[in-house]
């Protein structure tokens, strides 16, 4: 495995690191002190300027107005945007939006693709993703709630969708949501009992209940997590991404580029909160002549926060490295590896981080506080941490001959 950086790759990173720190961060200090809205005008003015240098949607082929990158590639360029807390969404390489790209891209219909695909990879529209319902439990993705029963004939033939969602993140504004919803009830194996389908959020009966507080903060626009609710939406059968019954295999597929993208993301704002801890461990005097950082116990803080931060991200490339060479199949332990291992490396780091900035750690002078509001989630979105190092471990120890039973 190679993790070298091409010369262009590197040229590529270091001109989007200049454009972050220079263009994204004054106007993060808005999102920061005012809300996602105040800073909307600004964060659509550099998007322009990003599209008119084909910059946008970097993960995303040419053909669609992306950049072309590999997965590896994507990885080495989401960290630098992950510095800032609205980097992903500024570069249209955000969580919803980007899983949602890949997931037309590769399986969408034609249709689908023009309808819905082009304007999201030109960041024209947003999306949203509905899976994770109140009244089961989200570790068991298999058990849905949400119906789609087929309705009429022909041509004119629809699903009518009831269900409850929640936690689907970015809804408020989205212009469509893929629902996973059971069209398979009477399936044989419960991975095959659900389908993913295409609802547009103007759609009679789609109903956006409320932005869910989360630690306190409701959020708007891109930055909310939604309850939604379903009440007899119909939409054309066509409207189905792939095979009925494959949306829990979609939504595999799904998840193992999304969790790189979350990972890298979450080794860029690692980066940006060692870069904060260590500047303040510098310049803060405990008193004349005393710097902060001249305590064995802050010293302990970097020195561990740098070889956590390091050896994940060689964790998070080999496996960008195996889906892009092997799959994502072939790929599921390191997957899961990743998104337990980055999710526990980011909280330790940020929590050394505010730990070393005292109070000012707790206001919104940095974008510390946000993170540690915002990133706690980490260790619970895309499988609890518990589900993926069972999963794993169940698996090891398969190789050493323990039966399913003898769990």
């Amino acid at each position: 495995m190679d993790f070298n950086s091409s010369p262009l790759l590197r040229d590529l990173a270091a001109r989007i690191r200049l454009f972050v720190d220079e263009e994204v961060l004054p106007v993060e200090r808005t999102v920061l002190e005012q809300g996602f809205g105040a800073a909307l005008p600004e964060i659509e003015r550099l998007r322009s300027r990003l599209r008119a240098e084909r910059l946008l949607a970097p993960h995303m082929p040419r053909e669609w107005g992306g950049g072309g990158l590999t997965l590896q590639e994507v990885a080495t360029v989401g960290e630098v945007l992950g510095r800032s807390v609205i980097g992903h969404y500024v570069f249209n390489l955000q969580a919803p939006d980007a899983g949602n790209m890949e997931l037309l891209l590769h399986h969408g219909s034609p249709e689908q693709k023009e309808r819905w695909l082009r304007p999201l990879a030109a960041g024209e529209i947003r999306s949203c993703f509905g899976m994770t319902e109140p009244e089961l439990p989200g570790s068991n993705p298999v058990l849905l709630g949400t119906t789609a029963r087929r309705e009429g004939n022909g041509t004119e033939e629809k699903y009518q969708l009831d269900g409850h969602k929640w936690f689907t993140s970015s809804a408020d504004g989205a212009a469509f949501c893929i629902v996973m919803a059971v069209t398979n009830p009477d399936a044989p194996r419960p991975h095959a009992r659900a389908s993913q389908i295409l609802v547009p959020t103007d759609t009679p009966g789609f109903e956006i209940v409320q932005n869910l507080p989360v630690m306190g903060e409701r959020g708007e626009g891109w930055m909310s997590h939604a309850e939604v609710r379903l009440h007899g939406v119909r939409v054309p059968v066509a409207n189905r991404i792939g095979a009925e019954g494959a949306g829990f295999v979609l939504a595999q597929e799904r998840l193992g580029p999304g969790r790189i993208h979350h990972c890298v993301r979450w080794l860029g704002i690692c980066e940006r909160a060692f870069d904060l801890m260590c500047e303040r461990a510098a310049g803060r005097e405990l008193a004349p002549g005393r710097p902060l950082g001249s305590r064995q116990i802050v010293q302990e803080w970097i020195a561990e926060s740098r070889a956590e931060i390091d050896a994940a991200r060689l964790l998070v490339q080999r496996t960008a490295w195996r889906i892009d060479h092997e799959g994502a199949a072939a790929a599921r332990d390191d997957i899961s590896l990743i998104k337990f291992h980055t999710a526990a490396v980011l909280q330790r780091v940020l929590d050394r981080a505010i730990q070393t900035h005292g109070a000012l750690g707790l206001t919104e002078s940095t974008p510390l506080a946000f993170w540690w509001r915002h990133e706690r989630g980490a260790r619970i979105y895309d499988g609890a941490d518990e589900v993926h190092k069972t999963a794993v471990a169940r698996r090891i120890l398969e190789g050493f001959g323990m039966k399913r039973g003898e769990e």
